[in-house]
């Protein structure tokens, strides 16, 4: 899919992502050159309890330098399926296992710099199996109900993108889910 990308200039090589000079012709004919970081993609989830009330995690972000109220998300491994990636995450960040994963939609997550698309699902009859946290992070677990989380994204609350977007998908088109 990312073929064009291939054979673009390794600037960076990281742990989790690239940096690759892209070189392409303008539609006025001239070479431009722009940077792109190649990421593996990842996903977001939108736990639901029984009860109806939604999972939102706090996690703390050195990188921004704040504590955000987010959905929990995670970065693709090589080689893994998007579907598993949802399932470890769930367990590994809110203590949760999950009954029934099934695909919401996916977007892009900033596509003028980045090569990560993010696959969000609805996470369903969940069970609590303890958190498993990667070294490093710090993440806390509130069930709250979905007006609660949609205030939040009202009064500025909740500012990371891939929840609100996840968020305010699952409240306009909700019954869409896709297996």
């Amino acid at each position: 899919m990312l073929d064009h990308l291939q054979e673009a200039q390794t600037a960076f090589h990281g742990a989790r992502f690239d940096v690759r000079l892209l070189k392409f012709t303008g539609h006025d004919g001239r070479p431009h050159v722009r940077e792109a970081v190649v990421h593996p993609g990842a996903v977001v989830l939108l736990p639901v309890l029984a009860d109806g009330r939604v999972i939102l995690i706090r996690n703390r972000r050195p990188v921004v330098g704040e504590t955000l109220w987010e959905l929990p998300a995670g970065t693709l491994e090589e080689g893994e399926a998007p579907a598993a990636t949802a399932a470890r995450e769930l367990i590994e960040e809110t203590g949760y296992q999950a009954g029934s994963i099934v695909k919401l939609t996916e977007f892009w997550a900033t596509p003028g710099i980045c090569t990560e698309k993010l696959h969000a699902y609805v996470a369903r009859e969940l069970k609590e199996v303890g958190q498993d946290l990667d070294e490093g992070e710090e993440i806390s677990i509130h069930p709250l109900t979905m007006e609660q989380a949609l205030a939040m994204i009202a009064d500025g609350t909740i500012h990371d993108a891939k929840t609100m977007a996840t968020l305010l998908f699952y409240e306009r088109f909700g019954m869409t889910e896709k297996k």
